[in-house]
């Protein structure tokens, strides 16, 4: 069976350094941090204070209104504004589009976290008594957001979560890719959305020790590559991309971004938490997703890493991208935007997909700040895109995510032709 060919044609999102697409990428090449301290709740006994929240965030704005959103959890919410903006730049007529070969695939690690923890503690505070709300279970499950997109949009297509802790939403992607190339569907609406910033969330990556608790410095705490680092900085938000048969978009006389070169998806198979100290898994899943495309590693121009800011992650995946690319690895552009964003979780691989195409579009690879101090274990000749937004052309882009468990997944991102 021939493949069929996937472009992206409309994008979207709500993230800490932005609340739609063109804020999220002038503030990209800005290098602006989206950290502060966490307005959520009370963070007096907790190790971390800090974290990417979104910015005058009021559903109201969106169109939700106060019954709506007294259903929806957060991550839903941030879903649905995220695909609202999507489907209007894709200006795909529905009433054009065949809804049995049109689904949405989208990915989140924790999803109704907070609905969940706020209906148990409800349960003790009220003497014990179940009184749960008639929407916990729909708030809660991690499938709910891509359901409720379906309904809106009419798609009876594929329908579905992908829950891989920090890999889902990359691993959406290469899913609706998959589902398009095997003519299964025309149209997907795929990415992630995650609302982590909740008290079990923050207490409980406090206690796996993964948060930075660089409280007294925590607009540039999340530093990778940094000597200092000592964590991740917890982010919020979502974001969508329409990923359509390239035929069908040609058809409808489409704006294209650029093209699904390929995807990998492997496991490290080793601990937990921790990634394989030599990045085994990392290196393989992006060999699998060049191999996939049929890409050669001598074109990859950009490689939007992992890159969380912990003390392991970041020497591990620095070693798998040398050990991978050989001397090549030298010539291409590396950069973390979560010193930015932060980390989404579940819909960190979304962002920072947005951030591929941003570089495959606009010639400007989105820089790695926050950086002061060298580590002796990292080699500073690989171009990591230190602290300044970099111009360059970028024909092909990568883009890893890996998670809790040894999950790894990579997608790639090229130019049409």
């Amino acid at each position: 069976m021939k493949l069929k060919r996937v472009v992206v044609t409309g994008i979207g999102t709500i993230n800490p350094i932005g609340n739609n697409i063109a804020e999220y990428f002038d503030n990209l090449d800005k290098g602006l941090s989206g950290a502060d301290l966490i307005t959520r709740f009370d963070t007096t006994l907790f190790k971390t204070k800090f974290a990417c929240e979104l910015k005058d965030y009021d559903p109201a704005k969106y169109g939700i209104d106060k019954k709506e959103e007294r259903k929806l959890d957060r991550f839903t919410q941030y879903a649905f504004i995220a695909t609202g903006e999507a489907m209007a730049d894709s200006s795909l007529d529905l009433e054009k589009v065949n809804p049995d070969k049109a689904g949405v695939i989208l990915g989140t690690g924790i999803g109704g976290i907070d609905t969940l923890f706020q209906e148990v503690m409800g349960y003790f505070e009220g003497g014990c008594v179940p009184r749960f709300s008639p929407f916990l279970i729909p708030k809660m499950i991690p499938d709910i957001a891509p359901g409720m997109i379906s309904m809106k949009y009419g798609f009876r297509g594929p329908n579905y979560t992908t829950v891989s802790a920090c890999a889902s939403s990359t691993h959406a992607m290469i899913d609706a890719f998959n589902t398009i190339r095997m003519g299964k569907a025309d149209i997907i609406i795929t990415g992630g959305s995650e609302a982590g910033i909740t008290i079990p969330s923050i207490g409980g990556f406090n206690s796996s020790q993964a948060l930075s608790t660089n409280n007294e410095n925590y607009k540039t705490a999340s530093r990778p590559f940094d000597k200092t680092r000592d964590g991740f900085v917890m982010g919020e938000g979502a974001a969508i991309l329409i990923f359509e048969e390239y035929d069908h978009a040609v058809a409808r006389g489409a704006k294209i971004y650029c093209e699904i070169g390929g995807g990998g998806m492997t496991a490290d198979a080793y601990h937990i938490t921790a990634p394989h100290p030599e990045g085994f898994g990392a290196m393989n899943v992006m060999k699998v997703a060049l191999e996939d495309g049929d890409i050669q590693k001598e074109e990859v121009d950009y490689i939007n890493v992992h890159g969380t800011a912990t003390p392991l992650g970041d020497i591990a995946e620095l070693k798998a991208i040398k050990s991978l690319f050989g001397e090549h690895a030298y010539k291409i552009n590396i950069s973390a935007t979560k010193s930015m964003t932060g980390h989404l979780l579940g819909a960190t691989g979304a962002v920072e997909a947005l951030a591929c195409i941003h570089a495959i579009t606009s010639g400007t690879v989105p820089p790695t700040i926050n950086f002061e101090t060298e580590d002796p274990e990292i080699d500073y000749k690989l171009n990591l895109t230190l602290n300044k937004a970099q111009k360059r052309e970028v024909n092909v882009a990568m883009n890893n995510t890996f998670g809790f468990g040894g999950h790894n997944s990579c997608i790639v991102f090229k130019k049409v032709k």
